[in-house]
C-alpha cells in the first residue's frame, strides 16, 4: 500500500507561503530597515552596569573633576617642577591646592629663573581652585576627605612670603621720597661755578670733585677769575682749569687761582 504524500508538500517543516520563518536557529533580519521585536516580552537595552560618574580618589566622594595641580622648587640653578594630577572632590582638591601652593610660596624662589616661574606657577592654580570651588560638599565616600585646612593667606609660609614683598612695596615710594629730597637739596649735583666763587676740591685733578665754599672759610683753596669764552682766552701762569661739567654750558673751561 502506498504512503501518503506530507501535507505541505515535500519539506514537512516548510512554512507556508507568506508565513515569516520561526523557530530558535532563523536567522533574524538586520540592517537599518529591519524590523525591530516590539511587545510585553521584547528585549530592552540595558545601560552598561559600571557607567558612573568618577568619585575623588583620595576619599572617593562625589561631586568630584579631575584636575592637575602644579609646584614649583628652585635650587640654586636647579629647578623641580611638581605636578599631581588626579579626580579631586572639593575638600580633596582645596587640601592639595593649598599645600602646593604653600610649599611653592617659600621654596621656589631660590634660583634665577624661579623669579620668573613661581609667579606663573601661583597664577597656573587659580584654575584648579576656581573649580574645586564650585563643586557641592562630598558626599558618599569611602573614606575621610583631605582636610583643606587654613586658607593659603592665613599660613605662616605665605606669611614668609608677605614679609619681604611688604618690604619691596614701601621700599619703592621710599626711593622716590629719598630721591625727590636729594634732588631738592642739591646733594650730588654739579655745582655751576661763577667769577669770584671760592671752591675746594674733594678729589684730584684728574677726577675733580669741586665744591663751592665761602670765600672767607679756612676750606676755600680757589677762587673763579675767568672763564675762557673766545678760542684765544687763557688762563693767567699759576692758574688750574675747572673741568667742562662746572660750566653753565658744560663747554667753557673756568680758570682756579689759588688762595693761600
Amino acid at each position: 500500500m502506498a504512503t501518503p504524500p506530507p501535507p505541505h508538500g515535500p519539506h514537512p517543516y516548510a512554512q507556508p507561503y507568506g508565513q515569516q520563518p520561526t523557530g530558535p536557529y532563523v536567522q533574524q533580519p538586520t540592517g537599518p530597515y529591519a524590523q525591530q521585536p516590539t511587545g510585553p516580552y521584547a528585549q530592552q537595552p540595558h545601560p552598561a552596569p559600571y557607567a558612573t560618574a568618577p568619585g575623588c580618589e583620595f576619599c572617593g566622594a562625589q561631586p568630584a573633576v579631575r584636575a592637575t595641580v602644579r609646584g614649583h622648587q628652585g635650587i640654586l640653578f636647579l629647578m623641580r617642577f611638581l605636578s599631581r594630577s588626579a579626580v579631586f572632590c572639593r575638600s580633596c582638591g582645596l587640601a592639595t591646592y593649598r599645600e602646593m601652593s604653600a610649599k611653592t610660596l617659600w621654596q621656589g624662589w631660590w634660583s634665577p629663573l624661579s623669579v620668573v616661574i613661581t609667579p606663573i606657577t601661583l597664577l597656573v592654580n587659580l584654575g584648579p581652585r576656581a573649580r574645586f570651588r564650585k563643586l557641592a560638599a562630598p558626599a558618599g565616600g569611602f573614606g575621610p576627605s583631605l582636610d583643606p585646612g587654613r586658607s593659603l593667606l592665613r599660613r605662616p609660609e605665605a606669611l614668609l612670603f608677605l614679609v619681604p614683598m611688604a618690604l619691596v612695596v614701601l621700599a619703592i615710594p621710599t626711593l622716590f621720597v629719598l630721591g625727590a629730597f636729594v634732588e631738592g637739596a642739591g646733594i650730588g649735583k654739579t655745582p655751576t661755578l661763577a667769577v669770584g666763587d671760592c671752591v675746594r676740591n674733594e678729589g684730584d685733578w684728574h677726577d675733580q670733585d669741586l665744591e663751592v665754599v665761602a670765600c672767607g672759610s679756612a676750606d676755600a683753596q680757589y677762587l673763579v677769575t675767568r672763564r675762557l669764552d673766545a678760542p684765544k682766552d687763557t688762563c693767567a701762569d699759576g692758574e688750574l682749569l675747572a673741568d667742562l661739567e662746572y660750566s653753565p654750558d658744560k663747554m667753557t673751561v673756568s680758570c682756579l687761582a689759588p688762595v693761600r
